[in-house]
């Protein structure tokens, strides 16, 4: 049988070896962090005139960064919540882009497939979103992960009364 003593001490020496292993691991992970390297910042990109050449810009990129033209196209315009307005270009022989006005500058945004139904265009160099399903539209940013607009009802949507039901 074990005296109170020899139990006090069997306790004390647990204790004992888990502070000092709690030590040894904090002093562990002090040194990790100390030797740690910081991620290498991107190196500044020559410009245009230091190199003679111009920027690489890939012909996607290209094709959202400038204004499409919106000649012959269907126009649709949709009122938003808080008085936003957009407005939707649409060209019959290309359903795969829409041009859409937001705050006085056109942009070219890209159908993207959805298993939804919805209608869903970007423009990825500008972050922009636009989904638009049969009761209403949405602009999103998707940089600053935030609604631009909602609530967006061409006027054939705002039009759509909804019946009761019947019972």
């Amino acid at each position: 049988m074990k005296t109170v003593s020899q139990l006090f001490l069997a306790c004390a020496l647990a204790l004992g070896s888990f502070t000092m292993a709690g030590a040894a691991h904090a002093e562990v992970d002090h040194h990790a962090k100390a030797t740690e390297k910081k991620p290498a910042k991107a190196k500044k990109a020559a410009k245009p005139s230091e190199t003679g050449a111009a920027p690489a810009i890939s012909p996607a990129d290209k094709e959202e960064a400038d204004e499409p033209s919106v000649a012959d196209s269907a126009v649709t315009e949709f009122n938003c919540e808080l008085g936003n307005k957009i407005t939707i270009y649409t060209n019959a022989g290309d359903d795969g882009h829409i041009a859409l006005r937001w705050k006085k500058r056109l942009h070219r945004l890209t159908r993207v497939g959805t298993t939804t139904g919805a209608h869903r265009f970007e423009n990825k160099l500008y972050g922009l979103i636009w989904i638009g399903i049969p009761a209403k539209g949405m602009l999103l940013d998707s940089k600053q992960n935030r609604q631009l607009a909602n609530e967006c009802k061409s006027p054939e949507q705002a039009a759509v009364v909804h019946m009761p039901a019947q019972g």
